[in-house]
């Protein structure tokens, strides 16, 4: 994508009323919205994130589907999420929402036991040794979310990556952690995937699917 087509989408997500794109002093002086996304959506309805969306068609297609729920997309490339934001108003979803902020910010975007549900979808695995400090489910990140999850609150993980699978659960077996399910190719266990997770598909999805590659899946809660 051209720089200019960038900019022009991030003038365009200032404009809409689903995007929220704080500054990092805005984040580390008291966000508004900390402890307060009840009143983004209007209701008290269940908070569900979805982290690294990308363009936004799991926050969508999970949107869709479960209207007495709201979702937040959550990325720091806004001319990324643009598209899932600007379809969702085209479409009226009152349920959606995104936030342009770096998930290691994550715990100070929402307050204790805020969110009901993450969703942690095809991030990029950080292979190297050097990145781990960067990998979605290292402890680390894993206490942030625990901070702001309700006590019984799920996180998901959806990855082609079979690293960053083996690699969560030797973290979640590590630190005990509840394991719901966890399985190394949901599509050839169709009878026995969650719904939710072999009915709705990313693009690269599709695309990693057409060259025959697993996906895998892991539901766990966090035990601290």
């Amino acid at each position: 994508m051209g720089s200019k087509n960038k900019l022009k989408r991030f003038r365009e997500n200032d404009t809409f009323s689903n995007v929220i794109q704080p500054t990092r002093d805005d984040v580390f002086s008291g966000f508004s919205l900390k402890g307060k996304w009840s009143t983004f959506f209007k209701n008290n309805n269940p908070i569900i994130l979805e982290l690294g969306c990308g363009k936004g068609e799991y926050t969508l297609a999970l949107a869709e589907k479960n209207p007495n729920k709201n979702f937040i997309g959550v990325d720091i490339k806004g001319a990324r999420f643009w598209r899932g934001a600007k379809t969702a108003l085209e479409n009226k979803m009152q349920n959606v929402g995104f936030l342009r902020t770096q998930i290691e910010l994550i715990n100070l975007c929402f307050e204790e036991n805020e969110v009901d549900e993450i969703w942690i979808t095809f991030p990029d695995p950080q292979i190297k040794y050097t990145r781990t400090k960067h990998r979605l489910t290292n402890q680390e990140f894993l206490k942030k979310y625990h901070t702001i999850l309700k006590p019984d609150g799920l996180v998901h993980l959806k990855t082609d990556s079979e690293f960053m699978h083996g690699y969560t659960l030797g973290v979640l077996h590590g630190e005990n952690h509840e394991i719901l399910y966890a399985h190394h190719n949901v599509y050839n266990n169709i009878q026995h995937s969650p719904e939710e997770v072999i009915s709705t598909q990313t693009f690269y999805e599709s695309q990693y699917l057409e060259t025959g590659k697993a996906i895998t899946y892991i539901k766990f809660k966090l035990n601290y």
